[in-house]
Parts: C-alpha cells; sequence; structure tokens
C-alpha cells in the first residue's frame, strides 16, 4: 500500500536541495508544452521548505511556464504535425477542439484561463501557435495568467505555511487517496466517453 505521508516528507526534502530551483524550472517549462506535472505540485513544498524564497521560487515557475507556453507556441507553429498523434494518443482531442473553439470565441481569454485554472494549458499553446495568435498578446496572456495562479500558491503558503504543512501531513494519506480515485475516476470516463 502506497504511503503518501513517506512520499510528501521525502518531496519536502528534495525541494530543500540546491538543485531543486533548477527541477521547478525544468518542471515548469516542460509542463506548459508537453509534460502532464503541473509545478504547483513542487512549488507549494519548496516554499515550506524555503520559506524565506518564497517570492523568488514563484518567479522562477512563473518564468519557466512562460517560455515552456512560448515553447508550445512554436511546436503549433512549426511542428503541429508531429504531434498531432500524441494529442490524440493521450486523449487530448476533445481540449485541443475547445481550444480552437475559444482562441475563435475569446483569442486573449482563452490563454489567459488556460494559465490560470486548471484546464490543459499545454494544449491552449500549441493551438495558440497553430492559429498563429498574436504573440504579444499570447506573452501577456500567459504571463498574467501563470503570474496569477503561482503567485497565487506562493501567497496561500505565505500565509498559511505551517497550518497547510500540517494539515497535509496529518491527512496525506487521506487526501492521497482522494486524488488517486479521482484521477482514477476522470481516466475512467475519458476512456468510456471516446
Amino acid at each position: 500500500m502506497i504511503k503518501f505521508d513517506s512520499i510528501y516528507k521525502k518531496t519536502i526534502e528534495l525541494s530543500a536541495k540546491p538543485a531543486a530551483t533548477f527541477y521547478l524550472f525544468l518542471l515548469s517549462f516542460t509542463e506548459a508544452s508537453f509534460f502532464v506535472v503541473p509545478p504547483d505540485v513542487m512549488l507549494a513544498p519548496m516554499c515550506l521548505a524555503q520559506p524565506k524564497k518564497i517570492w523568488r521560487l514563484a518567479l522562477i515557475a512563473i518564468i519557466g511556464s512562460v517560455l515552456g507556453g512560448v515553447f508550445g507556441y512554436f511546436i503549433g507553429m512549426f511542428g503541429f504535425n508531429l504531434v498531432q498523434p500524441y494529442i490524440e494518443q493521450y486523449g487530448y482531442q476533445s481540449h485541443y477542439e475547445l481550444a480552437l473553439q475559444w482562441f475563435s470565441d475569446w483569442g486573449f481569454w482563452a490563454i489567459f484561463i488556460a494559465a490560470l485554472t486548471p484546464i490543459p494549458y499545454k494544449i491552449f499553446t500549441i493551438a495558440a501557435g497553430v492559429l498563429v495568435m498574436n504573440f504579444p498578446l499570447f506573452l501577456i496572456a500567459s504571463f498574467l495568467g501563470r503570474g496569477l495562479r503561482l503567485f497565487g500558491v506562493a501567497c496561500f503558503v505565505k500565509f498559511f505555511g505551517r497550518r497547510v504543512d500540517y494539515f497535509i501531513q496529518r491527512y496525506i494519506n487521506q487526501l492521497g487517496w482522494l486524488i488517486t480515485g479521482i484521477i482514477g475516476i476522470v481516466i475512467i470516463v475519458e476512456f468510456l466517453t471516446n
């Protein structure tokens, strides 16, 4: 049986290591263009482990994420034919079609909302490149959306710090299994509806 409390403690330990900042940047970059794990998962424990560096860590995550979004934009602009089979294979086709619809309806706001929420931002960055969205607007929307989201995580940890840590340590196993169950249900629903 998985013990999420030991995984959480190990994450906190690793978050205090010097190389963790690079991994936070790398995770933020890759999540915005092709990877599935959001930077929030690493940012929050790092902020708990290094409370004096909270704003710096949030800024690193934001910069990494926006640069990853730019990479996604260029994937869409120059290499969409290479990634389209993966979008279909991993079940993101409906998200991609939604992104195209949102761009035709809302443009700037589509990127902003995707950058701010748990909607797969990477799909929107690629779609923005495919549709050759106005690049300065793309950058502004990405920076504002990711900035609000990741600075929001940092603020949450800053103001509730040890209480958040206490809550997580006390309920980590229940939270871990709850999240695992939700992910499992989403996968099953996605499989059954495709």
